[in-house]
């Protein structure tokens, strides 16, 4: 048993906020709060916080997750997104070919048996999407489920499964289907009607991949995916804060529609994140970087150079959310929303992956389990 003691000045717990206290971490679990802050073996003067959860991460340092689907690839996105306060995430497949898929899946189940920092899942993001709907997908790729896809999905050994379909490309026995197997189940790249989305989120979807994009949008006589999206109160929605991918107005009001709790933050980030690339080749297209926007060679939004650090900030400050609140936007609701039951908070019992941030809330140290994995 190793027992650690981090003193801290002020620390928000994902509840409210505690002054001069003593965090005690026990084989990397928070065991208890002391006030006797004499005693501790490191001082963290910024304001310490739970870890960011990205529930949506195609890539960074350099690395597309489906171009490095091995247990490599997933480390160097892991280590590129903790220098902005990611201690855990779902690298994330964008449609591609079954093999890639079980290739992607080898990875992830590897890098959970070896305890590899951060990685809880994976995020299949298709391929059972709509072709009218791809965005940057590569509509070769898109295709109906079969059983090849089904071992993937179904496999036990490989963390939290989220995917992305398109309601209008599969049954609802298949969305059952998956909701028994336990997988989180996304809305997105859909062109669905509202009462498609409906009996998808009454088969056992859960939620709604990057809320506003790439789904039928909100019209007087046909509400479609994005009505449905703000007018059911249980699902859950990720959203893409970085100005480019929503109007910051369109963000407010998904906030004012949806009750706390059930919108969180993604980056659906790409191998920029953490380089100085401007650019990066992207299937049989190149995507190029400009004015912090991602733009495919086919004129596409092609995923986006957003960090976790970025997306809590911008929440704050453009979308005139209390910090806390901000805050739990990008730890304690997604992991509520995919069941990562030791996460997203700084209690008793809970692991002990936080942040400390400095006064720009900016990433000045990251630790995951009671280790720091990343100082500025």
């Amino acid at each position: 048993m190793t027992m650690f003691r981090v003193r801290i000045d002020r620390l928000f717990d994902g509840t409210s906020y505690q002054d001069n206290k003593v965090m005690i971490i026990t084989d990397g679990l928070i065991t208890g709060f002391d006030d006797d802050i004499s005693d501790y073996h490191e001082y963290l003067q910024g304001l310490i916080v739970p870890g960011y959860i990205d529930l949506q991460v195609n890539g960074g340092g350099g690395v597309l997750f489906n171009s490095a689907s091995t247990v490599a690839g997933v480390k160097s996105i892991m280590a590129a997104h903790a220098q902005f306060g990611t201690t855990a995430m779902l690298p994330t497949l964008i449609t591609d070919s079954i093999d890639v898929m079980a290739q992607a899946a080898d990875a992830i189940a590897t890098a959970i048996a070896e305890n590899v920092p951060g990685i809880i899942g994976i995020h299949f993001e298709g391929p059972h999407l709509s072709v009218a709907k791809k965005g940057a997908h590569s509509a070769c790729f898109i295709r109906a489920i079969s059983d090849e896809e089904w071992r993937i999905l179904e496999r036990k050994d490989i963390g939290n499964v989220l995917v992305t379909l398109a309601p209008e490309t599969v049954s609802l026995q298949d969305i059952e289907r998956m909701k028994a197997a336990g997988i989180s189940i996304c809305l997105g790249h859909t062109n669905a009607n509202f009462m498609q989305a409906q009996q998808a989120l009454d088969a056992g979807a859960t939620g709604f991949t990057h809320l506003f994009n790439a789904m039928s949008p909100l019209q007087g006589r046909e509400p479609g995916v994005t009505g449905c999206a703000l007018m059911n109160d249980d699902a859950a929605c990720g959203l893409i804060v970085d100005g480019h991918h929503v109007d910051y107005a369109s963000c407010k009001l998904a906030l004012k529609a949806k009750p706390a709790g059930k919108v969180f933050l993604v980056t659906d980030a790409m191998p920029p994140v953490g380089t100085d690339a401007q650019g990066f080749a992207f299937f049989d297209r190149h995507v190029h970087l400009e004015s912090g926007k991602l733009t495919s060679s086919t004129g596409e939004l092609a995923g986006s150079v957003l960090d976790m650090a970025t997306a809590v900030k911008n929440t704050h400050k453009h979308l005139n959310l209390p910090l806390d609140e901000a805050l739990r936007m990008a730890s304690n609701y997604p992991a509520t929303f995919i069941n990562a039951e030791l996460h997203g908070s700084l209690l008793s019992g809970m692991r002990a992956d936080f942040v400390e941030l400095n006064d720009e809330l900016g990433v000045k140290s990251t630790w995951l389990a009671g280790e720091c994995i990343y100082k500025m």
